[in-house]
């Protein structure tokens, strides 16, 4: 079922003409920490990648989560393959 969420959201159109795009309200940072989340990757992991504490990877985490009014993590795994900030076999 889930892969074939993920195929669907792959084919969809990234944006739109004139579309602003939900990650505008993104700092450049956080769209690396939504990037590492939308790869699947724990507090822990993105914390090792983008060399920074687990405690500061899940304070970017919930900040995310807010501006983007999203859910849990695995909305922001929807939003990263809708923008196209992640694609698959990344």
């Amino acid at each position: 079922m889930t892969k074939r969420l993920v195929a669907d959201l792959v084919r969809r159109p990234i944006s739109r003409p004139g579309d602003t795009g939900p990650l505008d309200v993104l700092s450049e940072r956080e769209r690396e920490v939504l990037a590492e989340v939308a790869r699947g990757k724990t507090n822990s992991e993105i914390g090792e990648s983008l060399y920074m504490s687990p405690l500061t990877a899940k304070t970017h985490v919930s900040r995310i989560l807010g501006k983007l009014n999203a859910r849990d993590r695995a909305q922001l795994v929807i939003i990263g393959y809708e923008t196209g900030l992640v694609s698959p076999g990344e």
